[in-house]
């Protein structure tokens, strides 16, 4: 028996310890997977070469600052606007490559972002290297970018959905009403169109004249964009748009909104003879994020003192950790905290895209801010596409603002919605709801009853209360009165060069101005950037999946729902994140979808 036992143990034994083995192995491969990752896969950037633009996956402030697809081993990175940027750059000056190709018929990006990259492109032409663009079909925000191109070439039966801007906002009430959910709405700011889906079935005046006034700004910048390069009078490009021109390839010609009706096989055969190759040449093209990984990507350790960049961008919201792509206040204070602490970095600047979102998640991120400012370190905020409500709340104290032109800001206000579900309930599952209470309010804010006139004006109370601590934190760091913030705010949204106007931003100007800006005002001349927060590759995605970390549940269903839904996914992301907020919110109800 003791012999059998022996044996037993010792094929136990070995049993585990293989398995021990197998699984650091597996590790081992994965790490060694997550390294390749990182580094990027080897490409040869010979002379000749063609850097590749096809903007298929969506462009986030920093790179791979989304869910990624954490089973597919050879992704490459997402690559962020400013590293995009940096890429284009870096290829200007690169005497390897002659000329970039756009290959895009959409782009998923917000009119900040575009007109950062036009930028980049109209830059790079500068240095005499040619752009050919190629689409089957182009949507406005594609040709916004395909526009600057020496030779843009459309297909024979493809369009430019050259046409003009519209918002378009989706109204709930009517569907509420059907259920019999009553939403219990409260609000302040006569502009804050937060609540005005579930309250209304079409905008107000107030929002309508916003809209109207936002979309115009943004609309014209398209256009002065657009008729520069393709030089064509801004008055006859409205036109052009007012007849729908771009309808038809032929028509397109006809307008000069492209210059030749071609297959991509000819883009190719342009591209070739632009270089001097012949036609059985091969063409060495190279993707961006190839291309950054493997020429452009720097790495500076050249000096000690920093200038840290923050990238916040996507929905203000309470907790440590979720989504990628999304600012979660746990997270961002305490990487604000350790860059309070760090004595090396002598600056920072907070880069914002956010709609806004929980007033509580906003007030911790910026008494950090305060803290930072507190400590000696300057905060400078630098806009992107949106930074609105809890947005700018963040931003407000900041020691200097910039915006872009097409930034979208403002909206100083704040919002509560409640849904009581008493009728939908009993009339029509025939469930009701009794209960023994110990006090007036002890069954305060269940959905199931319908609100009190007291219960509902001490929501309403706590509503303005917080809208009045917004408007003096405005007020303290704009070095404004309270009531002349007031006067710009009560929800309204303003665009980047009317929010210059009003004071709301110091200037109009990129990351590029605003990291100047900080440099200025730490005194330091030689620094170092180094990027906040720091993100994963798809395949450290898996690992963190492997090993069970629960926030990556969420980046892998967030990823497996936005490649089902592809250009649809901000709308449902939008819903979800106000089914998933809680408490007073200060944020943009929907996204700004402009098509």
């Amino acid at each position: 028996m003791s012999q059998f036992l022996k044996f037993l143990f010792a094929s136990c034994l070995g049993t585990a310890l293989a398995l021990i083995l197998l699984a650091f192995i597996g590790f081992s491969m994965l790490a060694g997977l997550a390294g390749n990752a990182t580094e990027g896969k080897k490409v040869d950037v010979k002379a000749n070469s063609i850097l590749d633009l096809d903007f298929h996956a969506l462009i986030p402030e920093k790179t791979n600052n989304v869910a990624m697809d954490p089973f597919d081993l050879n992704q490459k990175n997402v690559l962020g606007l400013s590293d995009m940027v940096a890429a284009i750059r870096h290829a200007k000056e690169d005497p390897d490559i002659k000329g970039i190709y756009i290959n895009a018929t959409y782009v998923q990006a917000g009119k900040a972002t575009s007109a950062t990259l036009r930028a980049a492109l109209d830059d790079f032409k500068s240095s005499g290297k040619f752009i050919v663009s190629y689409a089957n079909y182009y949507t406005q925000g594609a040709y916004y970018l395909a526009s600057v191109a020496d030779s843009i070439l459309l297909n024979p039966v493809g369009a430019v959905d050259f046409r003009g801007y519209s918002s378009m906002i989706a109204f709930y009430k009517g569907m509420l009403d059907k259920l019999d959910v009553q939403m219990k709405i409260f609000y302040a700011g006569k502009f804050k169109s937060a609540t005005e889906p579930f309250r209304l079935d079409k905008m107000s005046d107030e929002n309508r004249l916003q809209v109207r006034e936002y979309l115009s700004a943004l609309y014209g910048i398209y256009i002065s964009d657009v008729a520069a390069s393709r030089k064509i009078p801004e008055n006859e490009l409205r036109q052009i748009a007012d007849r729908y021109d771009g309808r038809s390839a032929e028509n397109a010609l006809s307008a000069h909104l492209i210059d030749r009706i071609a297959y991509e096989d000819e883009a190719y055969s342009l591209i070739r003879k632009k270089l001097g190759l012949e036609e059985k040449d091969k063409l060495n093209r190279i993707s961006i994020e190839d291309y950054f990984e493997n020429r452009a990507k720097k790495f500076d350790f050249s000096t000690k003192d920093k200038i840290a960049v923050v990238y916040a961008e996507g929905t203000i919201m309470d907790g440590d950790h979720g989504e990628p792509g999304n600012i979660y206040d746990g997270k961002y204070v305490s990487i604000l905290r350790g860059i309070r602490k760090d004595d090396a970095v002598k600056a920072i600047v907070l880069r914002i895209n956010s709609p806004g979102g929980s007033v509580l998640a906003s007030e911790n991120i910026l008494r950090e801010v305060q803290l930072c400012k507190k400590a000696g370190k300057p905060v400078i905020v630098s806009m992107g596409d949106l930074a609105a409500s809890g947005g700018y709340y963040i931003a407000c104290q900041a020691d200097s603002i910039f915006a872009e032109p097409g930034t979208i800001t403002g909206s100083i206000g704040v919002f509560g919605m409640i849904p009581v579900l008493q009728k939908t309930m009993k009339d029509n599952l025939g469930i009701t709801y009794d209960t023994v209470r110990t006090g007036k309010y002890s069954a305060f804010g269940t959905p199931f009853y319908d609100f009190s006139p007291e219960e509902s004006a001490i929501i309403q109370s706590r509503i303005e209360s917080i809208y009045e601590d917004f408007l003096n934190k405005v007020a303290l760091g704009r070095h404004k009165t309270r009531d002349q913030v007031h006067e710009i705010a009560q929800g309204r949204v303003w665009p980047g060069m009317k929010a210059k106007e009003i004071g709301l931003v110091d200037d109009i100007g990129g990351l590029d101005r605003a990291i100047a800006s900080a440099a200025r005002l730490s005194g330091v001349e030689k620094y170092r950037i180094t990027e906040y927060p720091r993100t994963k590759t798809g395949i450290e995605q898996l690992i963190d999946q492997l090993t069970h970390k629960k926030e990556n549940d969420d980046n892998v269903k967030a990823w497996l729902i936005r490649s089902e839904l592809g250009e649809m996914y901000p709308a449902y992301k939008t819903l979800r994140d106000l089914r998933r907020s809680q408490g007073i919110q200060a944020r943009l109800p929907y996204d700004l979808i402009i098509n």
